[in-house]
């Protein structure tokens, strides 16, 4: 297609799968940029040793344009009492499970800014995008990357987001709907969230916002697409779409939780990372349902908390606490390599036309 995305990216069709921190790999980016899209891992979750290993994987596997992601969270305002009242909030479930709660929350994730160990291989490694997640970097970290002729991208949840995206010069805006899995990408998780659906977000970006869109949320097989494009959209991210691919890291109970019937039934928390997220309704948002956003340790404190839960659990057997993040189209994710994903995307979407 010739469209500004697929120009940008050299790509032969204008969608990326979305990184996906913990579900994506350099295995599922690959396939994907080796079938005419755009592959994307997350480096978020990564220390350096990680990321560098995962950059080199990535280019043993494909010659083909990549995108890498990083988290621009706000740093954690740590809160003792909180803190300590959450801990022992979740001792009961952890005693249930033979295990003892952490000592204390811990930053798991630090945020991506000028003086991340991270910056420097991934200058050098010169992929053809980098997207920021939660907000953006300082100025001078996206005129490094733009130097390098990186192109770059930014996830909104709102007009104002994407505007001050464009602001910042960022290339193109991913506009983040509310039926879209996994977290949010609100910039400030204390402001009120307007909760657009990607329909509307994406033509209120269109009209009010001089920056190319990427649509994401809710988009399943080629029908949505072409829809999301006839809104004005320049092209679409999936992510819950490629968690069943054989390529993706999920293991067997997320994999079959999201074939089950409860995929039918996605609910938004913050209770299991401390930002609201998109998952299949399983065992941990049933039992942090009712509280109170204000108990919740900042991100990604209760993250912590939330994967340590999660294995003393999986151990006994029980493996509704992990982070089974998945968008409203749950249901219609279907189990096929990538580059079989990604061609019947691609009829799909031309038959829609």
């Amino acid at each position: 297609m010739e469209n500004p995305l697929c120009r940008a990216l050299q790509i032969a069709f204008p969608l990326i799968q979305a990184p996906m921190a913990g579900v994506s790999t350099p295995e599922l980016a690959a396939a994907v940029s080796n079938a005419g899209a755009l592959g994307s891992i997350s480096l978020g979750a990564s220390n350096l040793a990680q990321a560098s290993a995962m950059l080199n994987h990535l280019r043993q596997l494909t010659t083909g344009p990549v995108n890498i992601n990083l988290f621009c969270h706000a740093p954690p305002q740590r809160d003792a009492e909180r803190e300590s009242a959450w801990l022992a909030r979740f001792t009961p479930l952890f005693e249930q499970y033979g295990a003892s709660p952490p000592e204390s929350l811990t930053e798991i994730y630090p945020t991506f800014n000028a003086s991340s160990p991270l910056l420097e291989p991934i200058l050098n490694a010169a992929p053809a995008a980098v997207s920021f997640h939660f907000g953006l970097p300082e100025q001078d970290v996206i005129d490094q990357l733009k130097r390098r002729g990186i192109v770059t991208l930014a996830s909104a949840t709102s007009v104002d987001e994407a505007r001050q995206a464009a602001a910042a010069g960022i290339d193109f805006v991913v506009a983040q709907g509310i039926e879209a899995g996994g977290h949010r990408g609100i910039f400030d998780p204390q402001k009120t969230d307007t909760q657009m659906s990607t329909m509307t977000l994406v033509q209120a970006i269109v009209r009010q916002c001089d920056l190319p869109v990427i649509a994401a949320g809710g988009i399943m097989d080629g029908n949505a697409i072409a829809a999301m494009m006839k809104l004005g959209a320049t092209g679409v991210q999936l992510g819950t779409a490629f968690v069943l691919c054989p390529e993706s890291a999920a293991n067997a109970a997320y994999r079959a939780a999201l074939k089950s019937a409860t995929a039918t039934g996605t609910e938004m928390t913050a209770a299991i990372s401390g930002r609201p997220a998109r998952a299949l309704s399983n065992a941990f948002c049933h039992y942090t349902r009712g509280i109170a956003h204000e108990a919740i340790p900042d991100y990604p404190l209760a993250y912590s908390l939330g994967k340590a839960l999660a294995a003393a659990a999986a151990a006994q057997g029980e493996h509704g606490f992990g982070a089974q993040w998945a968008g409203q189209g749950a249901m219609l994710a279907r189990e096929m390599p990538a580059a079989a994903l990604i061609k019947a995307l691609i009829t799909e979407y031309h038959a829609a036309q």
